[in-house]
């Protein structure tokens, strides 16, 4: 009996652990009213959040992030971009000098609590710069739910980066994460990274928002615009209704990430429809400097389709771009980005890639404080993707990664490269961010596509989709994929190419010609083993590979989408030196060489190749 008892409950137990492990996410729906004080550039906001605790474990705290906080003197913003002179984001700064230093007090941002509440309980809460800390009275227990009420006013800053007033395209007010948002909770604990410049985590949401402001306005907005005949801008039948003097926008949203807007008096909307979805909103101060929106409409919804069909569904009903001026960021249904354009491929560059987050970020919601390679990176492999399909370069290019690579290896040369695996916010120098978060992501899967082949690739694409889409992937649980999909051990390139700055460097050392054949013998000179595509040209321009497997993938390449190779014997990643011999005289070839795909981010191609003379 005692040994019955015993196995139920070792049973029980372990049940109970698989449950504890098992994958769990945040849920949280907002209800704000918010007030609008154009002239003034403040508002005043009331918010009723649903928050459900999916987790196994019990919250005794909860944080809240405040980002415009950020945006005034002597905030951590100001002194990371202060630290960094030169070195950090050109944007925050003017000739080395921060610009929020000299933000005046009248536009410093502001997020000012006046009271929180839960279930009806005021709590006691302190501001730790952009992160508000807010201790509950009774704690939120797992697989339960709670509701915090909260009454807030703020004041819109200058706009400096991202946020603000004024911004030097003329766009009166660009609303991103403008109102008290909760951190994300899972299984690494509290998201609570200080806003200091770059990136933003948070839980899927529900929004229900209204906003109140002067009916001359149009709002641009990631979500549902409920009343379009009540306001201005969307419906030219529409019949403005006022609340002294001010308009009611309703907007909703369901399952994002965020909810973001602008709003401006000048501003147009053009909305369209791409087949079988989304419903797409351009929204923009007409002008002579931005003439190319009405042009980019046929390539928005092309790049729609490229990304429905390669990389998975969009999962919304509706997508909007909306001039809001610095660059560009992405959000839940939208993207803020410049408006003046030199040309349509310009544009269209900045809105696949916005756009192009709705997928790496936005539906696969990696945190990007953590790992910007994952969100940045990917995005940046799909907007190549894409933009090679829109505007075909004019030069033969082999593949669409070329001028990455290229890219790449100059940073390389420059010895300011770091490693992807730090957080965004913690590189020391603004360029080697942006090349170990867009760059180097980026030819993660370039390389990783080289390694297991570019139908493999594509299958661990649509398959981190199908299974992550609407959750919070890690690099762990992409790797997991990556791995079941090849059947390759792939934790060594993983290694190298995230946590390291190690590189890629092979060539051919030395080429004997004989009376039935050639052989070739290759050199390792790098840190980063590999596996070697070797290629040969003959004299009636056939192209012939040979694969060289690496040990560590312990399964090898069957097909690649770059032409049939026959594959040789595996290159152990301890030796330096690996010897091949073909069925080829020197009288039948005419160039040989390592990756004729250029694919290969080695730092070195200068001896990869041979020209047979």
């Amino acid at each position: 009996m005692k040994k019955t008892i015993a196995i139920l409950f070792a049973f029980i137990f372990s049940q109970f652990q698989a449950q504890q492990n098992a994958y769990y996410q945040q849920s949280a729906k907002y209800k704000m009213d918010i007030d609008v004080n154009a002239e003034k550039f403040t508002y005043q906001g009331n918010q009723t959040l649903h928050y459900t605790n999916n987790s196994p474990d019990e919250l005794n705290v909860v944080y809240f992030h405040l980002y415009w906080n950020a945006f005034k003197p002597n905030s951590m913003m100001d002194q990371r971009v202060a630290g960094q002179g030169k070195n950090g984001d050109s944007r925050l700064q003017k000739d080395g000098v921060s610009r929020l230093a000299s933000i005046p007090k009248d536009q410093e941002g502001a997020q000012n609590i006046h009271w929180i509440k839960q279930n009806g309980k005021e709590l006691k809460f302190e501001i730790q710069e952009t992160v508000m800390k807010v201790y509950l009275n009774e704690s939120i227990k797992p697989n339960s739910n709670t509701i915090f009420t909260m009454e807030w006013d703020a004041v819109i800053p200058q706009q400096i980066r991202r946020s603000g007033r004024n911004n030097r395209e003329g766009v009166d007010m660009t609303m991103t994460q403008w109102y008290p948002k909760i951190a994300e909770y899972d299984y690494d604990g509290w998201a609570t990274f200080d806003y200091v410049g770059r990136e933003f985590h948070a839980p899927f949401a529900d929004f229900d928002v209204t906003i109140k402001i002067n009916k001359d306005y149009v709002i641009g907005a990631g979500g549902i615009l409920e009343n379009p005949t009540e306001v201005k801008g969307y419906d030219a039948n529409a019949k403005i209704k006022a609340d002294k003097n001010k308009a009611i926008w309703k907007w909703t949203a369901k399952n994002i990430l965020d909810f973001a807007w602008a709003a401006d008096r000048d501003y147009s909307v053009e909305s369209f429809d791409v087949p079988q979805g989304p419903k797409v909103h351009l929204v923009y101060q007409k002008n002579e400097k931005t003439k190319v929106w009405s042009e980019a409409k046929p390539y928005v919804t092309k790049f729609f389709q490229i990304m429905n069909s390669r990389f998975g569904k969009y999962a919304y009903p509706s997508y909007a771009f909306i001039q809001g001026g610095d660059g560009g960021m992405e959000y839940g249904m939208c993207t803020m980005i410049l408006g003046e354009a030199k040309n349509l491929e310009d544009l269209m560059g900045l809105m696949v890639h916005e756009g192009g987050h709705s997928w790496y970020q936005q539906m696969l919601a990696t945190n990007e404080p953590l790992r910007p390679w994952m969100d940045e990176g990917f995005t940046s492999y799909a907007e190549s993707i894409v933009m090679h399909q829109l505007f075909p370069p004019k030069d033969e290019r082999p593949n669409p990664f070329v001028d990455k690579i290229n890219a790449y290896r100059s940073i390389v040369q420059r010895g300011i490269e770091e490693p992807a695996v730090w957080l965004g916010d913690h590189h020391d120098n603004g360029t080697a961010y942006s090349f170990a978060s867009y760059v180097k992501g980026e030819l993660y899967l370039v390389q990783l596509g080289y390694i297991v082949g570019e139908q493999n690739l594509e299958k661990i694409m649509t398959e981190y989709f199908r299974e992550w889409s609407m959750k919070h992937p890690t690099d762990r649980d992409f790797l997991h994929i990556a791995q079941k999909v090849s059947g390759m051990d792939l934790k060594w390139f993983h290694h190298y190419w995230i946590n390291t700055t190690k590189t890629i460097d092979y060539g051919i050392k030395d080429v004997k010609y004989d009376a039935k054949s050639t052989t070739i013998t290759l050199l390792n000179n790098g840190q980063v083993p590999m596996p070697i595509d070797f290629s040969v040209m003959t004299t009636d321009k056939k192209i012939i590979t040979y694969q060289i497997p690496l040990n560590m993938t312990r399964t090898w390449k069957q097909k690649d989408g770059y032409g049939d190779f026959t594959t040789e014997k595996y290159w152990p990643w301890t030796q330096k030196e690996y010897t091949l011999t073909i069925p080829y005289t020197k009288s039948q070839l005419s160039l040989l060489g390592i990756d004729f795909s250029q694919r290969m981010a080695d730092i070195n191609p200068e001896n990869n190749f041979v020209e047979v003379k």
